[in-house]
This record gives C-alpha cells, structure tokens and sequence, in this order.
C-alpha cells in the first residue's frame, strides 16, 4: 500500500468497529487517514477523538456521521472519496443492528435487513470502484455465512448468484417475513443466518467479476468472521462467554488480512475466519437457534 492512504469503517463508535479502527490508526502513518463512521453525530465524535489522541495512534483520525441504511449517503461519501483524495484503500463495513432475544425477530426485520444487507450491498457497489491497487474491501459477517446453514431448497437463490439476484433473494426473504410465509418456505427464524449467508454471497458475486484484475493488482474483497467477541450486541444471546475475545483480541486476524503484503489467492472472495477460508457449502441449518426463539 502506498503512502497517504484512506481507510474507512462503519459501525465504528464502539465494539469492534471502534477496535478496528484503534487497530488501523496504530499501523498505518502519519500522513494516512482512518474514518471512524456512525450513525450518532456526537458518539462518533467523541470516538473519533479518543482514537486519534490515544497513545498508539500514528495516522490521522476523523469522525463521519454515516447512516449506511441511507445508500445515496453511502455513494455521496465514496463520490466525496473520489474527488478529495481519488479513491480509498482500505474498507470494513462492519454495521449491525442490534436484536435482543426477547423481541420479535419479525418486527425488527427491516432495520437488520437494511442494516446488514441493504447497506453491504451498496457499500460493495460504491466503494468497489474506488478501491485503489493493493487495497482491501472487507465485510465482516459470521461463519453462520456458509451457505449449508441454510435450508437447501434456498440455496439456487444464492449458490452463483450475482449481486443483483443476492438483493432478489434479499428482497424475498424480507416479503416473506411481512407476509408471515417464511418459515413454510424455508427461511430460519433467526435472522442472522440468512443475513450473513447474504453478505457472504454478494461478496461472492461482486469477487468472481473481479477476481483476475484484483488479484494481479494485488488487491483483496473478502468476508471475515471475527469468531465470538465480547460486545453489547452478542453478549445477550450467549450464556458462556469464557472462550470470547475482546473487540481487540477480534480485531487483530482481520487487521492481519487488510496489512498482509500479498493477497493469497485462495482468500480472495472467500469467508476468512483467522486467516483460512471456510467451505462455502459447510455447515448445518442451525435449528437449535430457532429453538430458542420459539415461545
């Protein structure tokens, strides 16, 4: 990566996101920018802040406000990216909504939808071209991303899908739910599994378009699973956190993978936990989830 680079992170005023960026700030230098996004004018400030005068911070540090489930928001930002600076060179979109077990998975579905989905796909759309050599388009997701986690009369609708038949899937998936049908079509009730099976396709979709030139410019798109962290956001619905990392702790495989010299081939559009990447087609539909969100 060459000097006066630009990074960017969503979901970054506190928990992994907020680690991230410590993480990008203490490795990049001093003539290097790291935007630390939120939706929260003044939390995004004070984080922004309490980054950039924190004692390992080397690059320069700047709050965004950024709603991500406003798309002409998340193209305004990379157009402003493009003018000011002619691109970015790191990018982690990392935003999520926040669902408690004890509410109504239905009820919430727009915001998580929007959030996780609706937003990843117009980040991958909007920074994708922007993205100078050498640089990395991350999206952290989970392993629950692999597509075996789903029913496998759902898997046409993501198994080499492009990025416009991902947002079809999407789109469904979400009528489905108003529409109270999805559990009969096949849709989990937890809405984590399909939203990271998503996220996880339409980075696919948009790595296969691109895969030759980026990885002869040295360049990296790929989903990431942090493992188990410990943040207000996950706390909730585990009992036994004694194997969780800290956001830090979580931080540090992802960063590994954006400051890697050379891009490994086999990562490239791929589900990357701790640097190996998962079998797209692993995994089992989670039932024991459902379960616990049966009344």
């Amino acid at each position: 990566m060459n000097a006066s680079r630009i990074a960017l992170v969503t979901g970054a005023n506190q928990g992994l996101g907020r680690a991230l960026v410590e993480g990008l700030a203490a490795r990049m230098g001093p003539e290097d920018l790291v935007l630390l996004t939120g939706r929260s004018h003044q939390r995004v400030a004070d984080a922004a802040r309490e980054v950039a005068q924190a004692p390992g911070t080397r690059s320069q540090v700047q709050g965004r406000v950024l709603d991500v489930t406003d798309t002409d928001a998340i193209a305004r930002l990379a157009d402003e990216l493009r003018a000011r600076h002619g691109g970015v060179d790191v990018v982690i979109s990392n935003a999520v909504a926040r669902v408690l077990p004890g509410e109504s998975q239905a009820e919430r579905a727009d915001e998580f939808i929007d959030v996780s989905n609706t937003a990843t796909h117009a980040i991958l759309r909007s920074f994708g071209p922007i993205l100078r050599p050498g640089g990395r388009l991350i999206v952290v997701a989970s392993s629950l991303g692999t597509l075996g986690h789903l029913d496998p009369k759902l898997h046409h609708l993501f198994d080499g899908a492009s990025l416009d038949q991902v947002d079809y899937a999407v789109e469904s998936w979400r009528s489905a739910v108003h529409n109270k049908t999805a559990e009969e079509a096949g849709w989990p009730r937890w809405l984590n599994v399909p939203s990271k099976v998503a996220q996880v396709a339409a980075v696919r979709a948009v790595a296969v378009e691109r895969r030759e030139r980026d990885l002869a410019a040295n360049t990296l798109i790929a989903s990431v699973c942090p493992g188990m962290v410990d943040t207000a956001t996950s706390r909730p619905w585990f009992s036994d956190y004694s194997q969780a990392q800290s956001p830090s702790q979580a931080a540090l495989a992802v960063l590994d993978l954006v400051f890697a010299e050379h891009v490994d081939a086999a990562l490239y559009g791929e589900l990357v936990r701790f640097g190996k990447a998962l079998p797209w087609h692993g995994g089992t539909p989670p039932m024991e989830q459902d379960q616990m969100l049966r009344p």
